[in-house]
């Protein structure tokens, strides 16, 4: 593949999605039926943490995310894995079908699991909506809105006196002179070609 920014031209919006004990920034989200219960595609990186509670639980929500939205939400959910941080601690979320979902979000979809597809790097899993609601009538945060916005978004600070590569596609920061032989970000997965030395 060339370039692969041209990924970024597909319409797409930006979410939190939510399960039992955890959840994380996705984009690769999708509807893929309609009726009384639309169904609802969502890609999930291997590695990420979020994956192996989506495996585990029955049941996740899609918090819709506004252009507008706290960037803290963004750096929580996006930039942290909850192996490390209780990402809920700090946010403010409405409690529905057992589920955490974001009080700043547009609206919400609660999904039951009916099915889920392996690839080599993610899980692209299927849910049935039960619950949906709209918060609010504001415009939705794109994907390309936040690689646009994205320096804005996350703000990534790095530490003084120390040689810091950042991940252009989620923000992650790995510090040292070089970057590892085959390095690849452990938030988001790219590899050393999408790092910038600062």
């Amino acid at each position: 593949m060339k370039n692969k920014k041209i990924t970024r031209k597909i319409t797409q919006g930006m979410y939190v999605l939510t399960t039992h004990n955890g959840g994380c920034i996705v984009d690769a989200v999708s509807q893929i039926s309609t009726g009384d219960n639309p169904l609802i595609s969502v890609a999930v990186m291997k590695n990420n943490y979020t994956n192996g509670l989506m495996h585990k639980n029955k049941t996740f929500a899609l918090s819709v995310l506004g252009a507008d939205v706290n960037p803290d939400i963004i750096k929580t959910f996006g930039l942290n894995s909850m192996r490390d941080i209780n990402k809920f601690e700090n946010t403010k979320t409405n409690e529905i079908n057992n589920l955490k979902v974001i009080s700043d979000s547009l609206g919400y979809m609660i999904c039951q699991k009916i099915d889920s597809i392996e690839n080599e790097t993610h899980t692209l899993f299927i849910g049935k909506i039960i619950e949906a609601d709209v918060y609010k009538e504001d415009v939705a945060m794109s994907y390309n809105y936040y690689q646009e916005h994205k320096d804005e978004l996350i703000k990534v600070e790095t530490e003084k006196g120390q040689t810091a590569w950042v991940c252009t596609m989620c923000g992650y920061i790995y510090y040292g002179d070089t970057l590892p032989e085959n390095f690849k970000c452990p938030m988001c997965g790219v590899g050393t070609v999408l790092f910038e030395k600062r």
